[in-house]
């Protein structure tokens, strides 16, 4: 990783070591034969036909939506993480992952897009009244001069992302063309049971999401943590069939994705499957000023640059 200040910014790409780069290698698809359960949805010959296209959601696009404003962290994307924005570490994250065509920022704040050109990006101003990421990387498709086929929704608070798990929910989507979204999941330290900006996820045994929460699901009687039981933190990078993005900003609001402030509930709500693979990442968000200190703790035992 390469350090820079807020808005100098040096163009260096970033480079993982080899123990973070391999532990997330050995990403899988979690409970799920992907064959069999796509043939029940579509029927065997449709399926066939759409795994022999090479076109199928092809074309790629990552974007990083990134705004200033933040009731729990004002500025979060320009923080520093040893000497260098957050944003230009996860974009240099972002550009190592090969199954992305294009990597753009989509800000409304010109102060993160003065800053990003600085190291290199491309940038995408979009317009403030954007409610969630997926809406501002709705907004910044349109834009764009390229069509593409799948839209990867990058996290910027999550700047140690691995290109694997990037590559990974973009080839369960193209994998699974019954449903219009995909995201990742990692093991859930006992820790963070509790903590709500830690996202938790339950899948189905085909590998498609059932709910999130920012609780503790599945919650057992005992109201305690279970150390048996393997419960999943959401990672917050997720993919979306572009079709399906058109349609989402369109979508009213719904009960469940009210009550527990989580985006991904208004898809499922409305009745859309959602891809789930399960990886070996070390989740570090970056969620409030106090993480900052502990990431940084963490890429210094790494020995990250």
């Amino acid at each position: 990783m390469n350090p820079m200040s807020i808005c100098t910014s040096s163009s260096s790409s970033s480079s993982s070591t080899g123990s973070s780069s391999s532990s997330t290698k050995a990403w899988i698809v979690h409970g799920v034969v992907v064959g069999a359960a796509v043939a029940v949805a579509l029927g065997a010959h449709a399926y066939l036909a759409l795994t022999r296209s090479a076109k199928f959601r092809s074309r790629v696009v990552g974007i990083i939506p990134a705004r200033f404003a933040s009731s729990r962290f004002q500025g979060k994307p320009l923080v520093q993480i040893l000497g260098k924005p957050m944003i230009q570490r996860t974009w240099e994250r972002a550009k190592m992952a090969t199954t992305l065509d294009q990597v753009v920022v989509a800000t409304d704040d010109e102060k993160i897009a003065e800053c990003c050109r600085g190291f290199g990006a491309d940038v995408i101003m979009t317009s403030e009244s954007c409610q969630n990421g997926t809406e501002r990387c709705n907004e910044a498709l349109e834009k764009l001069e390229k069509k593409y086929d799948v839209v990867v929704n990058i996290q910027g608070d999550e700047p140690l992302i691995e290109p694997e798990v990037i590559d990974g929910i973009v080839k369960a989507l193209q994998a699974a063309p019954d449903a219009v979204f995909s995201t990742a999941v990692t093991s859930l330290k006992p820790e963070d049971a509790f903590d709500p900006n830690r996202v938790k996820c339950v899948v189905d045994t085909r590998g498609y999401a059932v709910y999130f929460s920012r609780g503790l699901i599945p919650y057992n009687k005992s109201g305690k943590v279970n150390p048996h039981f393997p419960y999943l933190l959401h990672l917050g990078i997720q993919s979306y069939d572009t079709k399906f993005l058109k349609i989402y900003p369109k979508l009213p609001p719904t009960p469940l994705q009210l009550e527990e402030d989580l985006e991904q509930l208004k898809v499922l709500e409305n009745g859309y499957k959602m891809k789930v693979i399960k990886v070996n990442h070390e989740a570090h968000g970056v969620d409030t000023p106090e993480d900052v200190e502990k990431i940084e703790r963490f890429m210094r035992e790494s020995n990250w640059s």
